[in-house]
């Protein structure tokens, strides 16, 4: 069911209505209909009746077919009525009315779900009986199958599909094939391991993301590994079922057809014309009759394209080489005559054709192009195609290294890249290859190589003169020691290079110092102002001059560190930083950068589900790929620290146990979670050790984090740590460059800990509006405020401030909100004494539950339906009851309403 979620979710929901419902889901063979429908039925309570008739190729003669498939075997038929239905000699609409009175006594009056598979070959009658149905009332579900591309005009589901669209209200399902993704999670389900990106994008592009093939491939090489899965040839029975769709070709078309697997993935009208002396006319009738078939489809004006790949592949297999040959070489010749201008096509058919030289020029030309435009993966095949024949080529070596870096393949990226190093005769080759190894190298977590290349940096920058290639150099040590948190190393280079860019006027170089300036200065409390203001006025000129790394590493930097003033700037730095690493094809922003930042954006809204939701989706996207490196666990650390927030205390545990199966993680990382966990859990031994091991750890790191200090000292102080520890702990986690709002909140939280409440109070009115801190810890600051007004005997002020803390923490949860209403109870304060409860404020998905609350649904059967834990679906009915001031999930229909 990967990949189909929601279609289920919307299947159950009609199944589970009181009312009649129809669905008609559609897709492509073996695109998952059939599994769609049974997975569902294994959802229905027990006393749903269920009825599933197929129809067959060939049953258009044959009158009931698909009612008659659905009742065969079922004892409780009256023969009678299956002689009436099957008589010739009565009349249509006596057999009609027969059908259903039939399916009427199977039914009664108990929940049913008839399912009518490929009403493409339906019959007359079955076409005529599903629309009848249709009519009838009561808890009923009516599902049709049909595939889109199999229906004429001449049959009759074609005119039973827009009679129903006019008289019902019809649910459509259509089933798109898998994205890259969801092939990945395909393939990881299917094998229990991860799978790289290089065997997920090859399996998909040869499978075009259809679930039936790519289990075929699966089933029929049992423990291949996947990356020498992509190798292999089809499984005979595959390949029988793909060329049967040309099995009957007149010559000509089969000429064409044989010619257009040669051609490539796209090909053009007028180059098939030419490669197959095709005159214009016979060529237009032989691409319709492929296109009607199913085996092609028109991607493009004068374009086309196989349907599957596989197909394509099948086809191709039977053909001899020297037939493939000769196609390949008059290709060339007409894209050589007629100048191409895709380097792609060329490099493949010059390959095809055994001409290298026009191969390696065109796999020069085609990388750097796809580079240019984002298509990163595009120009790492064509640069190993290259390499295939040259393996020594500098030029195709940092194509081949730079491509992999942005398409997220490190361990290919920094294979290609020490080749590079090692090959590279001039001091500015390796220079430049010396900077993407730095790279490389502390994003697999490798500190100690990530010394080594910056001192080879160092060494160089002494060879080189003056000019672009020193300044470069020296924009690789800034970015060296951006990375390993150096500020005044940072600063030394990144200002070293700037005066050179501006001696001599190197535009690319000054953008990329300031990037690595503006990136260091905005993590710092004191200098963020100026950090902002250095990387907000380069983003325009980045892009104009097509330098989208440097764009997106820009709006990454701004949105990771002190984020925008509103929710909306924020978004629309997010969306334009997606875009341009989009452009750049740089994979690490346009995917697991960006659902962290959609993340922190909810965290800006106060929204702690949409949060999660976010880091969940994007955890989702990444974790079935095969990774290393800082990356291979991007959304984990994260995603434990809301799910601590959340109190969803057994996530955090399997958290931090995929986290600690991973190498290099930083020595922090599990102990701090360990730490949070046991206080989270009141384990006082358990989090007295882990302390000690964390603040160990924490001395070697030259970074601090504010919200992670308030964080921990808030679950330190719930679990009732000692005082002597408590001020260890909140040494070791405040240091100059905290900012002064967040190191004021652990002040505060110390002294009021320490009962000096005036002082608490303090601190905390200082930093109630203070913007850095986000609208959650805003809320948990007037929560402790109107603790310490109460403990100063104000409650007057104190009720004034748990308004202020339930407007912040309104869609939040855990233990923030005990916290709030620990200090409403004492107040003496009821739930809605300061809210308008109503529908408008439920979130998203406390919406989606009260809808399925209307119908009838258990908790289990809500998990069941929402892929929840029972646990969280407690949570969320819970959370519906208090926001509707409601005390029965019967009354949540008379707020809510249907769906």
């Amino acid at each position: 069911m990967i990949g189909r979620e929601s279609e289920l979710r919307r299947l159950a929901r009609l199944a589970s209505s009181s009312e009649p419902a129809v669905a008609i889901i559609a897709g492509e063979p073996g695109i998952g209909k059939t599994r769609l429908v049974h997975e569902l039925l294994a959802t229905l309570p027990a006393e749903t009746v269920v009825l599933i008739g197929q129809a067959e190729p060939g049953s258009l003669s044959r009158p009931y077919e698909v009612l008659l498939d659905a009742v065969d075997g079922r004892p409780e038929v009256d023969e009678e009525q299956l002689d009436a239905l099957t008589d010739a000699r009565r009349s249509p609409v006596e057999r009609l009315h027969t059908g259903l009175s039939l399916l009427a006594d199977l039914t009664g009056d108990a929940p049913a779900v008839i399912v009518f598979e490929d009403l493409h070959w339906a019959d007359s009658e079955s076409a005529a009986l599903f629309e009848r149905i249709a009519d009838q009332r009561g808890p009923r579900l009516l599902i049709g199958t049909y595939r889109p591309e199999e229906v004429t005009r001449r049959q009759p589901v074609a005119g039973l599909l827009a009679r129903m669209e006019r008289r019902h209200a019809v649910s459509h399902v259509r089933l798109d094939r898998l994205t890259p993704s969801q092939t990945a999670a395909l393939l990881a389900a299917a094998t229990g391991a991860p799978a790289s990106m290089r065997a997920v994008t090859a399996l998909h592009h040869r499978t075009g993301g259809n679930p039936f093939f790519l289990e075929e491939l699966l089933r029929a090489l049992p423990g291949v590994d996947l990356d020498a899965l992509v190798e292999q040839p089809l499984p005979w029975s595959l390949a029988e079922v793909l060329r049967r769709q040309v099995e009957d070709l007149e010559a000509v078309s089969l000429r064409i057809v044989e010619a257009a697997t040669v051609l490539g993935h796209r090909i053009p009208f007028d180059l098939l014309a030419d490669v197959t002396d095709a005159g214009e006319d016979e060529l237009i009738l032989v691409l319709r009759d492929l296109v009607t078939r199913g085996v092609l489809v028109e991607s493009g004006v004068d374009e086309f394209a196989f349907r599957h790949a596989l197909v394509r592949e099948a086809i191709g297999s039977q053909m001899l080489g020297r037939q493939r040959r000769r196609l390949h070489e008059a290709a060339l010749d007409v894209l050589l005559r007629g100048g191409s201008s895709d380097p792609a096509m060329v490099a493949h058919h010059a390959c095809g054709a055994g001409r290298y030289d026009d191969m390696i020029a065109a796999a020069r030309r085609g990388a750097a192009l796809y580079l240019s435009i984002g298509s990163a993966y595009q120009a790492l095949q064509l640069a190993e195609m290259g390499l295939d024949e040259l393996p020594d080529d500098i030029e195709l070596l940092a194509f081949a290294a730079r491509s992999a870096w942005l398409a997220g393949l490190l361990d290919d990226a920094i294979r290609y890249g020490r080749r590079w190093r090692d090959l590279a005769g001039t001091a500015t080759e390796r220079a430049e290859s010396l900077y993407l190894l730095v790279r490389l190298a502390w994003e697999l977590r490798e500190p100690g190589e990530v010394r080594t290349l910056t001192h080879d940096i160092e060494t160089l920058i002494a060879q080189l003169p003056p000019g672009a290639d020193q300044a470069r150099a020296m924009t690789a040590i800034a970015q060296s020691a951006y990375l390993t948190d150096e500020v005044d190393t940072v600063l030394l280079w990144s200002d070293r290079a700037l005066a050179l860019a501006d001696e001599f006027d190197l535009p690319a170089v000054r953008l990329a110092a300031l990037v690595e300036k503006g990136s260091m200065l905005i993590e710092r409390s004191r200098t963020t102002a100026e950090g902002r203001r250095i990387l907000s006025g380069l983003i325009d000129e980045a892009e104009a001059a097509g330098e989208w790394v440097l764009a997106a590493r820009a709006l990454h930097a701004l949105v990771d560190g002190e984020p925008p003033t509103s929710p909306t700037e924020h978004a629309a730095v997010l969306e334009r930083m997606r875009v341009d690493a989009e452009r750049a094809g740089f994979e690490q922003l346009s995917v697991a950068t960006y659902y962290r930042g959609r993340a922190r954006l909810a965290l800006r809204t106060g929204d702690l589900n949409a949060a999660i939701e976010a880091l969940e989706e994007g955890r989702e996207r990444d974790r079935n790929y095969r990774r290393r490196g800082r990356w291979a666990e991007y959304h984990g650390v994260f995603l434990a620290g809301l799910y601590l927030e959340a109190g969803e205390l057994d996530r955090v545990e399997r958290l931090i146990a995929d986290l600690a199966a991973l190498p290099n993680n930083p020595p922090t990382t599990i102990p701090g979670l360990a730490f949070h966990l046991a206080c989270r859990r009141g384990d006082l031994p358990r989090a007295e050790a882990n302390m000690n091991e964390f603040v160990k750890a924490l001395a070697e790191q030259l970074w601090r984090s504010g919200e992670q200090a308030h964080d921990l000292i808030a679950a330190a102080l719930e679990l009732g740590l000692p005082t002597e520890m408590l001020d260890r702990l909140a040494g070791a986690l405040l240091d100059g460059e905290v900012w002064d709002s967040n190191r004021i909140l652990v002040n505060a939280q110390l002294a009021e800990a320490r009962g000096h409440h005036a002082e608490a109070l303090a601190g905390y009115l200082s930093i109630a509006d203070a913007h850095i801190l986000g609208p959650v810890v805003r809320g948990t600051v007037h929560v402790n405020t109107a603790r310490c007004l109460l403990a100063l005997d104000r409650p007057g002020e104190a009720a004034t401030a748990t308004q202020a803390a339930a407007t912040l923490l309104a869609q939040w949860g855990g233990w923030r909100l005990a916290d709030l209403a620990r200090v409403r109870t004492r107040l003496g304060l009821t739930e809605t004494d300061h809210a308008a409860p109503g529908p408008s404020t439920l979130t998203p998905r406390e919406r989606e539950v009260a809808i399925l609350i209307t119908d009838g649904l258990t908790n289990t059967e809500l998990a069941r339906r929402l892929y929840i834990s029972p646990k969280t679906a407690a949570v969320h009915v819970s959370n519906i009851l208090r926001k509707l001031n409601i005390s029965s999930r019967t009354e949540v229909a008379a707020q809510v309403g249907g769906p």
